[in-house]
């Protein structure tokens, strides 16, 4: 009687296993899916089991649903599933202070601009200063630098600091230059003030655009506070769960790493260290600090200006102004000395490049210093412009690049005009740049460009824009496919940044940062893409899109 009480007691414990009642508990499932694990053997599965902030299981639909059970468990409805997005090249920080400016972005003439500037100061009329972003001459009818004439008419007393979009040219009315006691004698290195015979236009180049910005006060502490917080959801929209914020100052930082320690903010970021020395002394000694939310290890440096306002330092002249070559934004004996710094502190250096002047000269001084093949995994952000002769220095030094498929397609309609059509071959050319190391990471740029990451995907791999022009790709050879973009805006980028073994593939112990789609992005004709939608995103198994 007691042996078959103890089989029939066992067959129980059978039954009540397989019936769910013994399963490991787990604090989310997502099932029902179509998951793309972007790691080494390119897995497609259907469930993942996650715990905390990690990802503790991830396989076929049933396994996943035959061995746990979850507080929360997300039905995917067949959608796909990928790593959430990585910014690996843009400006949060700046971004978010944008929300408090004049936004000047798709302005088609200096016309449109003032009217946007009037009717902002009419809605803000307490401000101290007027600020805005986003002009840029190349897309109106005249394609020159307006003057500040009609500014220094609507605002006599008031300073006035208009950036252009890519952040490299500013124009300022009279009275912001009084205020930075600019005149037409001004000079400084690696910038230019605007000043034909001896008269201010208000256009001011490159580090000439800091006079006026160092008289410009912050936000109040709410308003920057609200603005990150804005700046972040919009992200989180996007499915981005990532970011690297390129060239901070001290003051910046600190006031990230404070929102970070109350859990006001969420996103993930990797933070370049200005090229400052107040920046750099104090966190230099400090070390590398990596946290789940919050990473410093790299330096970022300007090493010249944008093609679009002729500050790109090019080895010959502008195809479209013979007297201008761009400009080296400080000596070879500061950034040698920089590169050594980085070095020897153990820090990653990421370079601002676009000309193929700037890209030899940093290339040049990455090879002195690191000396051959590496791990230091230092970067060229941009890589816009390389001569052929330096490509391979990519290569030979484990250079990464950097680079933002959608400067490409904003650049297309007038890049041929600045460098003509023999250096254009050389330009964009991130098939070439993949193919020196095998690895190579995507961002924006943003608020250069727009934040979203499935336009970089979109531009990286068809080369057009979203209208579908041109119609064969913009340099189509140089084009990345499907997988090599996703990679570039995930595991490699993930690489590019120290955190391949945290983040950028969805594979057990990993973060669980997941972004889920309505399409495919690796199967879907190209006319559907810009149906593409984004159905949720998580940041550590957390829901943080939609809320």
């Amino acid at each position: 009687m007691q042996k078959k009480a103890a089989i029939y007691i066992g067959i129980l414990t059978t039954l009540f296993s397989c019936s769910g009642l013994r399963k490991e508990k787990v604090d989310l499932i997502i099932h029902n899916a179509t998951i793309y694990t972007i790691d080494d053997m390119s897995h497609v599965v259907e469930a993942m089991a996650i715990q905390g902030d990690s990802i503790l299981e991830i396989g076929a639909e049933h396994e996943i649903m035959n061995r746990y059970q979850a507080k929360t468990v997300y039905d995917a409805r067949k959608q796909f599933v990928y790593p959430g997005f990585i910014d690996a090249h843009c400006h949060f920080y700046g971004f978010a202070k944008t929300l408090s400016k004049v936004d000047l972005t798709g302005t088609t003439s200096w016309k449109e601009c003032l009217d946007r500037v009037q009717q902002f100061a009419e809605e803000n009329p307490d401000l101290k200063w007027i600020t805005g972003r986003g002009w840029d001459q190349n897309d109106w009818d005249e394609k020159e630098y307006p003057t500040n004439d009609e500014l220094n008419q609507l605002f006599p007393d008031k300073p006035v600091l208009l950036r252009r979009i890519d952040g490299h040219a500013a124009i300022a009315n009279q009275a912001a230059l009084t205020i930075a006691d600019i005149s037409s004698k001004t000079k400084i290195e690696g910038g230019a003030v605007y000043s034909p015979n001896d008269k201010l236009t208000g256009i001011l180049v490159d580090r000439a655009v800091d006079l006026v910005l160092n008289h410009i006060d912050e936000l109040p502490e709410s308003v920057l506070q609200s603005n990150l917080l804005q700046a972040q959801q919009n992200c989180f929209k996007l499915g981005l769960t990532s970011l690297a914020d390129a060239g901070l100052t001290k003051p910046a930082i600190q006031k990230l790493e404070q929102l970070y320690q109350d859990s006001i903010l969420s996103i993930r970021q990797y933070i370049m260290l200005s090229d400052d020395s107040a920046t750099l002394a104090y966190y230099l000694p400090q070390g590398i600090n990596k946290t789940p939310y919050f990473h410093i290890e790299s330096i970022k440096a300007y090493t010249d200006g944008a093609l679009g306002s002729r500050g790109a330092a090019l080895l010959s002249p502008y195809s479209d102004s013979p007297e201008e070559s761009g400009m080296i934004l400080f000596s070879e004996a500061h950034f040698r000395n920089l590169a050594e710094k980085a070095y020897e502190n153990g820090f990653q250096l990421n370079s601002h490049c676009i000309g193929d002047s700037a890209n030899r000269l940093m290339l040049d001084i990455y090879g002195e210093v690191l000396g051959g093949v590496n791990d230091r995994r230092w970067r060229i952000e941009h890589a816009q412009i390389v001569n052929p002769a330096d490509l391979k220095k990519y290569q030979t030094f484990t250079v990464i690049p950097s680079v933002q498929p959608t400067h490409a397609i904003s650049d297309m309609p007038w890049a041929v005009d600045r460098i003509g059509k023999e250096r254009l071959q050389h330009a964009y050319a991130y098939q070439s740049l993949l193919k020196q190391n095998f690895i190579i990471a995507l961002g924006t740029d943003f608020p250069v460009e727009g934040i979203d990451p499935l336009q970089t995907f979109y531009t990286a791999v068809f080369r057009k824009d979203k209208n579908g022009e041109p119609v064969d790709g913009f340099l189509a050879d140089e084009a990345l496919s499907r997988d090599e973009a996703l990679r570039g805006m995930t595991i490699w980028a993930a690489l590019s940044q120290f955190e391949e073994n945290e983040k950028g593939s969805l594979e057990k112990g990993k973060l669980a940062d997941i972004v889920i789609l309505n399409k495919d992005i690796l199967e879907i004709p190209e006319g559907d893409f810009q149906n593409t939608k984004v159905v949720a995103t998580f940041i550590g198994g957390k829901q943080v899109f939609p809320l």
